[in-house]
C-alpha cells in the first residue's frame, strides 16, 4: 500500500539549515535526500503547473492500494470522512464517486454506506472489499460509540 496526500497550501518537509533546504532555496529543481533508511524526491514547480493525481501516481512504485487523502475533484472512487462539529457540509449528496461515508454519528438521509468513524477495522474491511481485494474476517461487528 502506498498515500498520496494533497496539501493545500505551502508545506516543507526539509528544515532551514539543512543542505537539501539550502540547495533547493539557492534554485536546484530537484533535491534527493537519502539515508540507509528512506529517502525523499523534492521537486520545485518553479512556475510549472501543478501535477493531476495521475501524474503523481505515475511516480509511486506499484502496489495493490493507494490510499488518497485530498484531491477531492477529482473521479476516483472516495470514502468522505465527515463530522458535523466541523460545520463543513457534506460533500456525499452531489458526489457520486463517494462509495461510502465514515462518521462520528448517523447521518439521516444517507444513500450509501455509513461506517462508525472509529472502527478502523469495519472501514478497512469496505476499502478492500470496494476495491476487490482479499481481507481477513473482522471478529467485531460495527458499532456507535454509546
Amino acid at each position: 500500500m502506498s498515500t498520496v496526500k494533497h496539501a493545500h497550501h505551502n508545506f516543507d518537509i526539509d528544515q532551514p539549515g539543512k543542505d537539501s533546504h539550502t540547495h533547493r532555496e539557492a534554485g536546484a529543481r530537484e533535491v534527493l535526500v537519502s539515508s540507509a533508511k528512506r529517502w525523499a524526491l523534492i521537486h520545485e514547480h518553479r512556475g510549472a503547473p501543478e501535477p493531476t493525481l495521475d501524474d503523481l501516481l505515475r511516480l509511486i512504485a506499484p502496489v495493490d492500494l493507494v490510499l488518497v487523502e485530498g484531491f477531492k475533484k477529482n473521479p476516483h472512487p472516495k470514502l468522505e470522512v465527515w463530522r458535523e462539529a466541523t460545520g463543513k457540509p457534506p460533500l456525499w449528496p452531489d458526489d457520486p464517486t463517494i462509495l461510502a461515508v465514515a462518521s462520528d454519528r448517523p447521518v439521516t438521509g444517507l444513500d450509501r454506506p455509513l461506517l462508525p468513524l472509529d472502527n478502523v477495522p469495519e472501514i478497512a474491511r469496505f476499502i478492500l472489499s470496494a476495491v476487490g481485494l482479499e481481507h481477513p474476517p473482522v471478529a467485531k461487528e460495527a458499532a456507535w460509540p454509546s
